[in-house]
């Protein structure tokens, strides 16, 4: 299996099954090939789906790829399904995964500090949800847990990496004033767009 067509076909076929973000490194070692070969070989698959126009495309996770619906079709999907109706965010929950977001990796004491309050359970409803988790332990006293954002934070949001996040020059005064905004724009290039988080 060395022809790009072959191994294009075989990513096609490994994403279709996967369901979820298929990894590079997991899709190379498959079809015994290099990583660099591998993520090569899924960046032109993307590339042919989104210059057919195709109702599928492919969006790239942290170097994982997976099939999503067009963003311009979502009214035809509508249609078809009965979407399933989530429990949003509360306020104080959003704010908490912002701080985390945009400051991580960042200790409970640190968000509780720009907002004021106690966050334990924000905290254990947004790793509840798999939103955040334990990146690691602060060298500090107590060894305090550090928390991140999860590859489903990724997903929920509908963005590449951390770094596609609006930007937000002071978020410890855009938590107090309340002009936190965690919604992406259109990505014109990529075609998908997740405007709000529903759990």
């Amino acid at each position: 299996m060395n022809t790009a067509k072959i191994v294009k076909s075989a990513f096609e076929s490994m994403m279709f099954v996967w369901g979820e973000p298929l990894d590079v490194k997991t899709a190379a070692q498959i079809c015994d090939i290099s990583t660099k070969e591998a993520y090569e070989y899924f960046k032109e698959l993307q590339n042919e789906y989104e210059a057919q126009g195709r109702g599928i495309v492919i969006r790239e996770i942290n170097r994982k790829f997976q099939f999503c619906t067009r963003f311009e079709n979502n009214e035809f999907v509508e249609r078809l399904c009965v979407p399933l109706k989530g429990k949003k965010l509360s306020q104080s929950a959003l704010e908490v995964l912002a701080i985390i977001a945009y400051k991580q990796p960042v200790t409970r004491v640190d968000i509780e500090s720009i907002r004021g309050v106690k966050c334990d359970r924000a905290i254990e409803g947004l790793t509840r949800k798999n939103l955040i988790e334990e990146k690691d332990r602060a060298e500090t006293i107590g060894r305090p847990i550090l928390y991140g954002t999860t590859q489903t934070f990724l997903e929920k949001f509908g963005i590449t990496n951390i770094k596609q996040l609006p930007e937000i020059e002071d978020i410890e005064n855009a938590i107090k004033e309340g002009e936190v905004d965690l919604d992406v724009e259109d990505d014109e290039e990529d075609g998908y767009k997740q405007i709000s988080i529903s759990i």
